[in-house]
């Protein structure tokens, strides 16, 4: 579909030349002899070509005009040579270019097709920001849980504050997704996020990537570069693994939460910057005080508001709709057709303990969309590694971590009946039980574990 150029010339001669010259081009024309005339038509404008003197309201005034309504299309104005400060000032003010006349047909040409291109790009990154806004949109994230819900009405709560947040919770369940969902429902939306990993930036790198450095600061530094935190400017600073950051980096962040400056690597000059700092971390941060490797006074600038995350395992009423979401997700990337999961599929999802989290669980259902032998996902088809088939309790715990004893015992049964596909006698061997021990254990824990019995 051919671009639309709103022409606004009260010079007839010079107006009709140049329609001419860009119909044959391939343009559609619009004429207007005045800023007047011309207001009624720029919201059907692709671009606006504009005269900066014009009778009655002059360009200046009209480029103000048309960014009241109109803040997309590009405006190129035409302007004599004693005019062309004139023409930079608007340029200031939202023009997208000048032609100083006399102007060559040819030039005219190129300074339009620039214009557009640079709209097309605009118009490309406003709908990838709006793709992203919709992805990050809570109704978009998968969680029915209770414990999800609590999560989401927290998000929405802080997203409009300025308060940094601490997001904590184990691998894998989901805390750049929440702090992402913060970011774009907060009104630094428009502006950059800039997620820092903590663990993959090696120790004797860590403050120049954040803060950047100057020319000559270290050996290899042949120009200045800016840190992430000036690259945020704006925005936000997602600083996941927290819990990793050395203790003379954690000085320079605590500066940044208390004053919002700091200095380059090798430079004096004091840079103020405006950024919303959202952290996560998987560890036990109340353990690392205790230890003497987090600062205390670090900690409380950071866990303003804190977020907790629950794990897989206390949220299992949300697995089979996360199932559902990576199996049409895998699906249709490897192009096969799989219309959903068997009941014993489903189960033997629900059994497992998930140490991995969501993280895990997404490749599992990866592995058996791959690996599927028919138009559903049976039990079968769900496999998990050998190594993440039971929790593993650490040394200074006896009993795995975040589990009660009536959670481990009851995670060993639908492990077991998870191997045993769901046959209750099979699954009361695994444990050195009698079928009638199992039954009693199993009605205790409110499962009824399959219909399966030898």
């Amino acid at each position: 579909m051919a671009h639309r150029i709103l022409v606004v010339e009260d010079e007839e001669k010079l107006r009709r030349a140049v329609e001419l010259h860009l119909r044959s081009i391939g343009f559609e024309v619009v004429r207007a002899g005045s800023a007047e005339e011309a207001l009624a038509q720029i919201d059907r404008a692709d671009l606006i070509l504009t005269d900066l003197r014009l009778p009655g309201m002059d360009g200046l005034e009209f480029l103000s005009r048309i960014r009241l309504t109109n803040s997309v299309s590009p405006v190129v104005l035409m302007t004599a040579f004693g005019t062309v400060e004139s023409a930079v000032e608007a340029m200031r003010k939202g023009a997208s270019d000048f032609l100083t006349k006399p102007f060559s047909l040819d030039h005219l040409t190129t300074v339009i097709e620039r214009a557009l291109e640079v709209r097309a790009l605009r118009d490309e990154n406003r709908k990838l920001r709006e793709e992203l806004g919709h992805r990050y949109d809570l109704a978009n994230i998968i969680g029915r849980s209770e414990a999800m819900q609590e999560v989401f009405q927290l998000v929405m709560r802080v997203a409009a504050a300025k308060s940094t947040v601490l997001i904590a919770g184990e691998s894998g369940v989901g805390k750049d997704l929440i702090a992402r969902a913060i970011h774009y429902h907060s009104a630094r939306r428009e502006r950059p996020f800039v997620k820092i990993n903590c663990t993959a930036i090696p120790e004797n790198l860590m403050e120049s990537e954040l803060f950047g450095y100057e020319k000559g600061a270290f050996t290899g530094a042949s120009t200045a570069k800016a840190g992430k935190f000036e690259e945020a400017n704006g925005g936000t600073v997602f600083l996941d693994e927290i819990g990793d950051v050395t203790p003379s980096v954690q000085v320079k962040l605590l500066r940044i939460l208390q004053e919002r400056q700091f200095e380059r690597l090798g430079s004096n000059k004091t840079v103020s910057i405006d950024v919303r700092v959202i952290a996560a971390t998987n560890q036990d941060l109340r353990a690392a005080l205790e230890q003497g490797t987090f600062r205390e006074d670090l900690f409380y600038r950071l866990n303003v508001v804190p977020i907790n995350m629950p794990p897989l395992r206390k949220r299992k009423e949300d697995i089979p709709f996360l199932a559902e979401y990576f199996l049409k997700k895998y699906s249709q990337e490897s192009g096969r057709t799989i219309d959903g999961f068997t009941p014993a599929a489903i189960q033997a999802l629900e059994a497992h303990y998930w140490p991995g989290n969501v993280r895990e669980l997404e490749n599992v259902v990866e592995r058996a969309v791959v690996l599927a032998r028919g138009n559903f996902l049976d039990a079968s088809d769900i496999r998990i590694d050998d190594v993440h088939c039971k929790p593993v309790a650490s040394e200074d715990n006896f009993l795995p971590p975040g589990m009660t004893l009536e959670e481990y015992e009851k995670w060993l049964i639908q492990e077991a009946l998870r191997r045993a596909s769901g046959n209750k006698s099979q699954a009361a061997r695994l444990l050195g039980l009698t079928r009638n021990a199992f039954r009693y254990r199993l009605s205790q824990t409110g499962e009824n574990g399959g219909e399966g019995e030898e």
